[in-house]
């Protein structure tokens, strides 16, 4: 289960890496850096960590393999969801209520603390080799 779940981790990572790194070219291109705090989130929660917990699986076996479906589902819905509510808090384009994006904003980093948190415990329940 783990090297499945790491390799859909990767994948997610590298869909974050690339719109990250093109973001960061745009905001280069246009001297707009307003989307800093969000282009920096993409980077460092979708990419970076995302990336960093699929090597994880790929390296280590875990004792109890429901934890790592939690866990990976827990990062990808959290980084989704806290970037996405920091570019509608950010730009709003939409429209939407303020309470809504609000609301989007906060349940992204709480589920994306969550997975942090999972991360953690699920380290000190590897298999020994």
């Amino acid at each position: 289960m783990e090297k499945t779940w790491s390799l859909r981790l990767i994948r997610f990572s590298a869909i974050f890496g690339l719109f990250g790194t093109f973001l960061g070219s745009q905001m280069a291109g246009e001297m707009d850096y307003s989307l800093r705090p969000i282009h920096a989130h993409i980077l460092l929660v979708g990419w970076l960590s995302v990336f960093a917990w699929g090597i994880f699986y790929r390296v280590y076996t875990i004792r109890f393999k429901k934890l790592v479906a939690i866990h990976s589902v827990l990062a990808m819905v959290g980084a989704f969801t806290l970037t996405g509510g920091m570019w509608l808090y950010t730009i709003n384009p939409f429209n939407w209520n303020e309470t809504l994006v609000m609301i989007l904003f906060i349940v992204g980093g709480s589920l994306l603390l969550l997975a942090f948190l999972l991360f953690l415990i699920i380290t000190f329940l590897t298999e020994k080799e």
